[in-house]
């Protein structure tokens, strides 16, 4: 069984959320230490609209569609948390935070570095967008040392680390026991950290075939092209999780080491809500499965 390109996740407050085809499920640890599950059924933009799940075209929408679900399973986890408070997460908290987030990295990591730039000589402008490039892996892993700091992001990479373990273990077709799953590393090659790392390397090469024009042109241009960074990051990540070539497996490995930074070592407890987040979204599937068999002997039985 092959389901390299099925299952993915991300941590969330005190919890894990997985997704499969179009499930969903977050576990949550609760303050009386048991196990909250969130189950929901998605509707994924390629399935509505066709040419939307074509090359490239597919991976500008998963990005856009990952960051909105991100930011959702991240409120229905922090929901969780106030639940002793009776507070409640809107959907224009939601709607804010993908805003505010988006705007964010756009301005960090895409105009900032190519302002920065612009106090250069006027160099060929090949070196230019290197240049601008290298800035902008610099401030990218800065930014991850820092926030690495924060003593509350400790259990958050935990749980980064404790979906990956299992998803690991899932692929890898072994018994999702926690005791097998502990071996597995906290490292994997479709984790959105190699993404990012493969989105900043692929704009140095995408944006140094438009040369470099006035600031205005220049942000304008990175703008309008981080749709097609996304599309082919999000192709060159799949095909190095399917590929077993030495090469690839070279290029892949700086976004491994990344993952040193943004995962732990999680403990038994955020295995075990890992595990409880995919057996989740697996058991909405094959519920899912057996309701169509149903409704295929239903059928042939009239």
């Amino acid at each position: 069984m092959n389901n390299k390109d099925k299952v993915g996740g991300q941590a969330v407050l005190e919890g894990v959320m997985m997704r499969y085809r179009d499930r969903m499920a977050i576990a949550c640890r609760r303050s009386d230490d048991t196990i909250s599950v969130h189950r929901e059924t998605l509707q994924p933009l390629a399935k509505k609209f066709r040419p939307l799940g074509w090359p490239v075209i597919r991976g500008a929408v998963a990005f856009f569609e990952a960051l909105i679900l991100g930011v959702r399973a991240l409120n229905i986890s922090a929901a969780e948390a106030l639940a002793e408070e009776e507070e409640e997460l809107t959907g224009w908290h939601s709607l804010l935070m993908v805003v505010l987030g988006l705007g964010l990295g756009i301005s960090l990591f895409f105009i900032l570095p190519t302002y920065l730039v612009r106090f250069l000589p006027e160099w060929p402008p090949i070196w230019l967008n290197i240049i601008e490039g290298m800035v902008r892996l610099t401030i990218f892993i800065a930014y991850i040392v820092i926030i690495t700091r924060w003593g509350d992001i400790q259990r958050f990479f935990q749980y980064h680390g404790a979906e990956h373990k299992v998803i690991y273990c899932y692929e890898s077709d072994r018994t999702l026991d926690l005791n097998r799953i502990s071996d597995f590393s906290t490292r994997h090659p479709r984790c959105g950290t190699s993404f990012i790392l493969t989105v900043m390397v692929v704009s140095i090469v995408l944006f140094s075939f438009f040369g470099w024009p006035d600031l205005a042109q220049r942000i304008a241009l990175r703008l309008v092209l981080l749709p097609l960074v996304a599309g082919l990051s999000y192709e060159a990540i799949r095909y190095s999780a399917r590929s077993s070539s030495p090469l690839v497996k070279v290029m892949v490995a700086p976004g491994l080491w990344l993952q040193k930074l943004t995962t732990r070592e999680p403990d038994k407890g955020q295995l075990e809500v890992a595990l409880s987040a995919l057996k989740a979204v697996l058991e909405m599937e094959e519920g899912q499965k057996a309701c169509e068999s149903e409704a295929e002997v239903t059928a042939d039985a009239r």
